[in-house]
């Protein structure tokens, strides 16, 4: 305002000067009218109300900026009340059943099960048992280097969902949207930095053609897969050996293939049944409890018939007495079904002998009780059965093996995602919540930061309050990771909140989705299942409100000037607040009188914040 009055000086002299050189007074051809450009007595008036009224908005934007700095430590001294807060707070199920698209259980009249981890529940121990008899596969089949026999399954390294890319050989973990996690990428057993990626990708965001070249780890058996891709990587940079990533991830593929078609791990687990399968009445429960509300139930597997009926055997012994079979419990039972193929494939179903091991030569046009069927097609399934789509349910745990064709025939679908349990037990722990309703609130602040200097440029107060925000960010980003994986974190999120792609396919394929398939004891078979209204992100996250965190601000702001939009300044800047509790102070000196003082509470502010 000083410098603009000094300006003001010169008016008298500037009142009907001209400003175009003698020259251009000519114009073009030296005969153009001469313009008098002097400036009038209103246009300065008009000019100096310019420049207060620009004065006054950049005042305004460090009047913001000062605000959420207000905001910033009032929020970092009320942290220490989070923990009251939470305990009022409700808590995930962790045997939930969660609704991605709403669904009458009233309507379902057929109910349909995968076998491997959907009915079967296994230990952590058969994730060693398929990483050793995978990579004994590759060296003594396809002459791996003998060193390789000394890896060792790390239940550590991996988690569900990751996509190796095969032209790079880095195993990546992308968000909803397909953009590379920072802290989830790995060459071998190494993170890559930032820097790496970029220089490795050019951008963080996976687009389609190098989409094409990523490779899905989305099944529970897929742990082994990834640790074994990543240890022989890592062995190979080691040993400073070449080699092309596409033929690691074909070599281990048909490695881990190999040891489920031959029969390898079946056997295994049969071969000690106790420790790799765990037992489970609850199970029992539920298929009894379908059966007796008239439900039909079928069982369509992969898995050959000697291995589920071991595995049911083992796992229903204690609950089924000598004289019953669990055969009885499904209507129809189809193993080595040849999943996803079975869904789009016009293969005939064949009778298999039990006692003979052998397949029958004659035509199936009915499904016959306690039978056993192998291979076949959806279209001769629907052809037979008459069930139609909608008053299907399919239970699997592979997105796209499993789910994915069901759901483009029309089937519900439910997805068994077993570390859901375990993510949602973290999640409901004050510790996780306490970093989660942090988070959230730096990143509301740093959105009304990013917001306000896309107005007023980059000022010294802004640089200190981003920088504070960064760091306070990143400590309970870092501290929220820690809690899950310790290299990719949470199966569900990425560090900065997002869903993970991994989510998306979820979303994608299962109608709902759980953790085992007998939590559905817990809800009766009439149920209505709806999606919550209020998602944030997953059915499953709740999301911590900001209100739990934020205690009355005070916010004082003083202005001294003496321009006509004084007061407009004022309202509007008393317009945006965002907080429920706000106390401002304004002086101006035109006004003093008539604003001095303005106040507005709910509650009395909390002291010394500001």
């Amino acid at each position: 305002m000083a410098s603009f009055r000094k300006l003001l000086h010169f008016r008298p002299s500037l009142l009907g000067k001209s400003f175009f050189p003698p020259g251009l007074r000519e114009g073009i051809g030296g005969s153009c009218r001469s313009y008098n450009t002097s400036v009038s007595g209103q246009e300065v008036l008009k000019l100096e109300d310019e420049y207060i009224g620009l004065e006054a908005e950049n005042l305004g934007f460090e009047a913001e900026i000062a605000k959420i700095r207000c905001e910033f430590d009032a929020a970092r001294q009320s942290f220490l009340n989070i923990p009251n807060a939470l305990k009022d707070m409700p808590k995930m199920n962790p045997e939930g059943i969660y609704v991605n698209k709403n669904l009458r259980l009233d309507n379902i009249q057929v109910y349909g099960f995968d076998y491997d981890y959907t009915l079967a529940h296994y230990s952590a121990n058969l994730q060693s048992l398929i990483y050793n008899l995978a990579k004994e596969h590759l060296v003594n089949e396809l002459r791996y280097p003998d060193s390789c026999l000394g890896f060792r399954y790390d239940h550590a390294f991996p988690i569900r969902g990751l996509y190796y890319d095969k032209s790079k050989g880095c195993l990546l973990k992308l968000d909803f949207f397909g953009s590379i996690e920072p802290d989830g990428c790995y060459f071998g057993r190494r993170k890559l930095s930032r820097r790496e990626i970029e220089e490795i990708y050019g951008t963080r965001h996976i687009g389609r053609d190098q989409a094409r070249g990523l490779a899905g780890l989305m099944d529970f058996f897929c742990f082994s897969e990834a640790c074994l891709i990543a240890d022989i990587v890592q062995h190979f940079v080691d040993a400073k050996l070449e080699f092309d990533a596409c033929y690691v991830y074909e070599d281990v593929n048909r490695a881990i293939q190999h040891v489920h078609r031959s029969g390898l791990v079946h056997r295994g687990i049969l071969s000690d049944p106790q420790r790799y399968l765990v037992k489970n009445g609850e199970l029992l429960r539920f298929l009894r409890m379908l059966r007796e509300k008239g439900k039909k139930l079928f069982l369509l597997t992969n898995s050959p018939y000697y291995f589920v009926d071991g595995g049911m055997r083992f796992m229903l012994e204690d609950s089924l007495n000598s004289r019953e079979s669990w055969r009885e419990l499904f209507d129809v039972v189809i193993a080595k079904a040849n999943k996803p193929e079975f869904y789009t494939s016009e293969h005939p179903f064949r009778s298999y002998d039990v006692v003979k091991d052998t397949l029958a030569f004659s035509k199936v046009d009915a499904f016959v009780p306690n039978n056993i069927y192998y291979h076949g097609c959806l279209k001769s399934f629907l052809q037979i059965t008459k069930w139609n789509g909608p008053e299907v349910i399919y239970f699997g745990d592979h997105l796209f093996s499993d789910l994915r064709g069901p759901s483009k025939a029309g089937w519900r679908t439910a997805a068994i995602i077993h570390e859901l349990e375990n993510e949602i037990q973290i999640q409901n722990a004050d510790s996780y919540r306490f970093e989660q309703a942090k988070f959230h609130i730096i990143q509301e602040l740093l959105g009304k930061l990013h917001s306000t200097v896309a107005n007023s440029g980059r000022s010294e107060a802004y640089k200190s309050l981003l920088a504070e925000l960064n760091e306070e960010r990143q400590k309970a980003r870092s501290t929220m990771r820690s809690m899950f994986n310790r290299s990719f974190g949470a199966t569900f999120l990425t560090d900065t909140g997002q869903e993970s792609a991994f989510a998306y396919n979820i979303h994608q394929y299962a109608d709902v989705y759980t953790s085992k398939a007998e939590n559905f004891l817990f809800y009766p078979p009439e149920a209505w299942l709806h999606v919550p209204f209020d998602i944030k992100i997953m059915p499953h996250h709740l999301k911590v409100s900001l209100s739990l965190s934020l205690s009355p601000c005070v916010c004082v702001c003083v202005f001294s000037c003496g321009c006509s939009c004084g007061l407009e300044m004022v309202m509007k800047l008393w317009r945006i607040q965002r907080l429920n509790y706000v106390v401002g102070y304004f002086y101006l000196e035109r006004w003093s009188q008539d604003l001095q003082g303005i106040y507005l509470s709910k509650v009395p502010p909390s002291p010394g914040l500001c």
